[in-house]
């Protein structure tokens, strides 16, 4: 399977969050779109068709791409 680079899933993840929180505050019709294309964004990334489905599944995927990479073996 394709996986999101960590960088891009680290900048959706932040970009989504921010906006969730602003349109909490705001509640405006252009806060509400940038979210709506944010979280199209990362859904795709991630294989997900909702926004909290594809945050666990960007952290899950950051958290491995943290891990030692074991070698293979011959």
């Amino acid at each position: 399977m394709l996986r999101a680079h960590p960088s891009l899933l680290r900048e959706f993840v932040e970009r989504c969050e921010t906006l969730k929180r602003r349109l909490a505050s705001d509640n405006s019709a252009e806060t509400r779109r940038r979210l709506e294309d944010a979280t199209y964004t990362l859904c795709v990334a991630t294989g997900t068709r909702q926004l909290d489905t594809a945050l666990y599944v960007a952290r899950q995927q950051l958290a491995d791409a943290m891990k030692p990479e074991t070698p293979l073996r011959h």
